[in-house]
């Protein structure tokens, strides 16, 4: 499978674009267990526009990240042109666009899936961003606003005929959020329509090998995308791909991914802290051994991935020591509490 000149693997998986959570040190870890391509943080137009410091920031990107795509976010098609302009300069493989993003402050202003309530603006806007750069541009977006209003068969050809080089769709629609379960039939008819000739990439409660496995045989998608099965534990691209592939595709790094241990992930946690403090915190020269006792950005940020990270399922009345981690100050409070578990 390609995305314009961009070569995947067989079966490929990708780590979707998620607020607060795809930030450099996450990706990198997800690229490390086998994610084929990353996606960024959302990125507002707007805010990149008028040079807003915390929005400029999310164009950092490594090498190593790479393919990655950076996503974009706006309701005027003038201005997501002149952002993407700016995003090339970041030099990404691909510009994703924004056009499925749920929640209430971002939809109900019109943007991301609130652009379903507004076909033609979404189309203005596609076409502004494919003639504005020369880099592929692609899209991720819903099957619909509600349930009454499914029209990603038909907005799927309409996207494809602006130019786009690859298209999301996220299984759901926007009135159900994050709630119920993804339906990827529809999915499934975008991929096998005749006239769709574009890679068709699917999302939506990708969590096991079987899932996935079943979403390329039944579905027909070029690849899967894993959102929210990804926070707190980065390895699940590699224990997908080790059952999902056989012996003779996996890599080197996937068959050592079977075998890690308890404490393995607890270390692979513990670094993840760490890359998000030097993110966050600290210039890369710098000695965290020098603010272990310091209250820092990155443990707040990383408390997402605590909160849900799946290795510490099971463990007798450990409810009080999650809640401890939770509103663990400091590294060293934190590190001697995740230690003695």
């Amino acid at each position: 499978m390609q995305i314009a000149d961009i070569k995947f693997p067989e079966k490929p998986l990708f780590l979707a674009p998620m607020e607060d959570v795809t930030d450099p040190a996450f990706r990198l870890l997800c690229k490390r267990f086998g994610a084929d391509m990353v996606t960024t943080e959302f990125v507002s137009a707007d805010a990149l526009v008028r040079n807003v410091n915390r929005t400029v920031q999310k164009l950092t990107i490594a090498d190593e990240e790479r393919p990655l795509a950076i996503q974009i976010y706006g309701k005027d098609a003038a201005t997501m042109a002149e952002a993407a302009k700016i995003v090339k300069q970041a030099q990404p493989d691909l510009i994703d666009l924004n056009f499925g993003c749920p929640v209430k402050k971002v939809a109900l202003k019109g943007v991301g899936a609130g652009l379903l309530h507004n076909i033609p603006k979404m189309l203005e806007i596609t076409k502004a961003v494919v003639n504005a750069v020369k880099i592929p541009v692609t899209a991720k977006t819903r099957l619909g606003w509600d349930s009454d209003n499914l029209i990603i068969v038909d907005l799927a050809e309409r996207l494809q005929d602006c130019g786009i080089a690859a298209l999301t769709i996220h299984g759901r629609t926007r009135a159900q959020m994050y709630k119920g379960e993804a339906d990827w039939t529809l999915i499934g008819e975008v991929k096998n329509n005749p006239r769709m000739k574009i890679p068709i990439i699917g999302n939506g409660d990708v969590a096991s090998a079987e899932r996935a496995a079943e979403c390329f045989d039944k579905y027909g998608v070029d690849a899967v995308m894993i959102g929210r099965a990804a926070i707190g534990q980065a390895w699940i691209f590699q224990e997908i791909k080790n059952e999902l592939l056989d012996t003779s595709s996996k890599t080197q790094v996937a068959r050592q991914a079977e075998f890690l241990n308890f404490e393995e992930k607890k270390a692979i946690l513990k670094q993840y802290i760490i890359s998000s403090i030097y993110w966050l915190d600290l210039p890369a020269t710098e000695n965290i051994e020098n603010h272990l006792n310091e209250r820092l950005k990155g443990i707040i940020h990383s408390r997402r991935h605590l909160a849900v990270t799946p290795i510490f399922k099971g463990i007798s009345h450990f409810k009080e020591t999650r809640i401890a981690m939770l509103r663990a100050d400091t590294l060293k409070e934190l590190f001697e509490i995740i230690d003695k578990v």
